[in-house]
């Protein structure tokens, strides 16, 4: 991608497949669950893999909020690639979310924050 970075509502408006694949990246989460022996790999069970982690990142507020994201968007990248008809959007205030086929969304940036905390 050439030029500044765009924001990732931008992105996920204009180019929403190069959207999905930022956000499967999650490179600092998948980090720290290799160090701990879990596979992120996309599935439902990694998912509850990664919530037995020891939170060793409490101490580090920056760490915090970027493991929060990525967290929030590896549970997203989880529920758009396992539930038919799951797709990522943009909600009322700007930020991704998974929009369910019931028309529910979920926040999962919000989610990941919170189970990082």
């Amino acid at each position: 991608m050439d030029g500044p970075p765009r924001p990732v509502g931008e992105l996920l408006e204009q180019d929403p497949r190069a959207a999905v694949e930022l956000f499967a990246e999650c490179e600092l989460l998948r980090a720290e669950a290799a160090e701990a022996g879990v596979v992120l790999d996309d599935s439902p069970e990694s998912l509850e893999a990664l919530d037995q982690l020891l939170p060793r990142w409490r101490s580090d507020p920056e760490l915090l909020d970027h493991l929060g994201n990525d967290a929030g968007f590896y549970l997203g990248t989880v529920v758009a690639r396992t539930v038919p008809g799951a797709v990522w959007r943009l909600g009322g205030d700007g930020t991704p979310v998974v929009l369910l086929p019931s028309g529910r969304e979920l926040a999962v940036v919000e989610d990941g924050l919170s189970w990082a905390e």
